[in-house]
């Protein structure tokens, strides 16, 4: 366990990718703040199972797009624990659609997107950065996607921001040192809940069986397995490394990149 003792504030973790990282954290010990904006009782429900490994942990209402409640976030933080060791910046949004219908989003689509994955990142470092600074431990993890390196996934403005955050990831890496580690994960195509319930199981079946063959590791991503590369961001292990963008993707990059990896 060596979080043992140090605080991290995960966004948008009331469930899915985000109440997986509050988990892991919890595992190796870490004080965590479960925040989520409307999903008042998923988030309590991961509140008590972080706190049944052993660990204290907060929940903290907010919307990262909305700097008072970023500043809230933290300010709830340091009254509890004192002090900030790590951010994970897992809050996202979307819209869902066709990359050839440039009619299917306006300007307030990419503004809604960009407020909450880029400004919404941004203001919550802002808002960490003098406690991040003084823990002597301090780590960013910008939680993108690989649609931010390829320009694929559910929209033009989704993959545009997430391209931006993976840039915001490399100045901050550079503004922020020494004092903070600033890196990014960005996943593949994570099986979560919402993705069922919205497209319903059979397409979601589909759309699964589909990344299994399509990748080279021949596996849909799990929430689990990009708390992980969270986790390793977070601990010991990634003392040397900042402004790194880490593809967990089960090789999609490759696949789509070049030949479709077939059995």
């Amino acid at each position: 366990m060596d979080l043992k003792n140090h605080v991290a504030i995960v966004t948008g973790s009331a469930t899915g990718l985000g109440a997986a990282v509050v988990l892991k954290l919890a595992e190796r010990g870490a004080r965590v703040v479960v925040n989520y904006t409307k999903s008042l009782k998923e988030a309590e429900e991961t509140l008590a199972e972080a706190k049944a490994k052993g660990v204290d942990a907060l929940l903290a209402q907010g919307d990262v797009a909305n700097d008072e409640d970023c500043r809230r976030i933290a300010k709830a933080t340091v009254d509890k624990w004192g002090r900030i060791d790590m951010l994970v910046n897992n809050a996202g949004t979307t819209k869902f659609a066709d990359h050839a219908d440039l009619n299917a989003l306006n300007a307030d689509d990419f503004l809604n997107i960009y407020k909450v994955n880029v400004v919404g990142a941004f203001q919550m470092i802002r808002a960490c950065e003098p406690h991040l600074k003084a823990s002597g431990f301090g780590r960013v993890v910008n939680v993108s996607s690989i649609a931010g390196v390829l320009g694929v996934g559910s929209s033009v403005a989704y993959a545009a921001s997430k391209g931006a955050l993976n840039t915001m990831t490399f100045s901050l890496a550079r503004a922020l040192a020494p004092e903070i580690r600033v890196n990014a994960v960005c996943p593949g195509f994570i099986g979560t809940r919402w993705f069922s319930e919205r497209f319903g199981p059979e397409t979601y079946a589909r759309i699964v069986e589909h990344n299994k063959q399509s990748t080279p590791l021949h596996r849909a991503g799990t929430p689990e397995d990009v708390a992980e590369a969270v986790a390793f961001f977070c601990g010991e292990g990634a003392r040397h490394i900042t402004g790194e963008t880490l593809l967990s993707d089960a090789g999609h990059h490759l696949s789509i990149a070049g030949v479709t990896v077939r059995r």
